[in-house]
């Protein structure tokens, strides 16, 4: 299989280089001037490739690795076969990341459909109202409303759709299909294919003859080097505004709510859904599939599980998970006491046959 299609492999950085710049330890002498031009898995790493381990899971898969260099911590480095040069590092998961970035750095923004594409390209409609500072690319088939302002280095990808009044910072990118109404956006933000920005919140009122539209009149703020993943949808706020933090990242199929403010570095996985008016704080992490009621208040550090229902405040730095979302030991325990009922009663039940 080519894995180099879409992401062909770097010129070559080498080993002593690659190790300086993502704060690893090379051990020893250990071939300091071989190439490395790629990232790859352990059980395909090639000899100008990098992989990384994280556990002894991966002991069967070192013992055929022909990679050039194996990051590791520490404590895993008697695994590593005695040809493999490594890096040690007590975090090679982040510098695995870090030597990607180095090694593919196409594959850190989302992709231009014209790969060659510069400026403003003819097939694009660019309102005359519109300041685009130098160095923006707007790709065929891009509409660019009135009155919006994009700074330099930013991307604005085919098909995007780009409302009227809207703010874009510098070395951004509204990836390809993507839509953005009623928004601010900062700089060095990546908002991926088919994304919704800033379309009408939920709100209605009960009347006489069925439910009344609440008119939404509100903003979406998102600050700098906020990532948004593909088909997710963010409601601008209904007289307030909604707010994505610094350095927040967000995957796909996101449901964000109007009102909603997340604070800054929050990792959001895919299929979360976010009531409206609820306010998330700094470094919390929700894990995917999990739902989070509207007007209440998730504490900084907190750390949501999976598949959870959160439902009412939950303070700082706590770990909660399950339906409804509760402190995660009082989960564990609880799925631990049915699982166990479960495994008793079956045994009753066979032992009467």
């Amino acid at each position: 299989m080519d894995h180099e299609t879409f992401f062909p492999p770097h010129a070559g950085v080498s080993l002593k280089e690659l190790a300086h710049r993502i704060g690893a330890e090379l051990v020893g002498d250990a071939a300091p001037e071989r190439v490395i031009r790629a990232v790859a898995p352990v059980y395909r790493a090639r000899e100008n490739d990098i992989c990384y381990i994280l556990s002894r899971k991966n002991r069967a898969e070192l013992e055929t690795c022909r990679a050039g260099a194996i990051l590791c911590d520490r404590p895993l480095l008697g695994l590593i076969p005695s040809h493999i040069p490594v890096l040690l590092t007590k975090t090679p998961h982040t510098a695995f990341a870090l030597a990607g970035q180095i090694l593919h750095p196409k594959a850190n923004r989302p992709a231009a459909i014209m790969s060659a594409a510069h400026g403003i390209s003819d097939a694009a409609h660019v309102d005359i109202t519109a300041k685009i500072e130098p160095g923006v690319t707007i790709e065929a088939a891009a509409v660019v409303g009135a009155h919006v302002e994009i700074g330099s280095g930013s991307h604005i990808g085919a098909g995007a759709v780009i409302g009227a009044g809207v703010k874009i910072g510098r070395d951004s990118v509204i990836a390809a299909g993507a839509s953005v109404f009623a928004s601010y956006i900062g700089n060095g933000v990546i908002i991926h294919n088919g994304a919704r920005i800033g379309q009408d919140g939920f709100g209605y009122a009960p009347g006489p003859r069925g439910m009344v539209k609440i008119v939404q009149i509100g903003r979406v703020i998102i600050q700098d080097h906020v990532e948004i993943g593909a088909n997710t949808t963010v409601d601008r706020g209904t007289m307030d505004d909604t707010v994505i933090g610094e350095g927040t990242k967000i995957d796909n199929q996101v449901q964000i709510g109007h009102n909603v403010r997340i604070g800054r570095h929050c990792g959001i996985v895919a299929q979360v859904g976010i009531a409206g008016s609820t306010v998330i704080g700094d470094g919390v992490m929700i894990g995917g599939g999990s739902g989070i009621n509207g007007h209440i208040h998730i504490g900084d550090g907190v750390q949501i599980a999976a598949m959870s229902g959160v439902i009412a405040d939950v303070p700082a730095s706590q770990k909660f998970g399950g339906i409804p979302a509760r402190p995660l030991p009082d989960f564990l325990r609880e799925c631990a006491e049915v699982m166990q009922r479960a495994g008793n009663a079956l045994k009753t039940r066979k032992g009467t046959k």
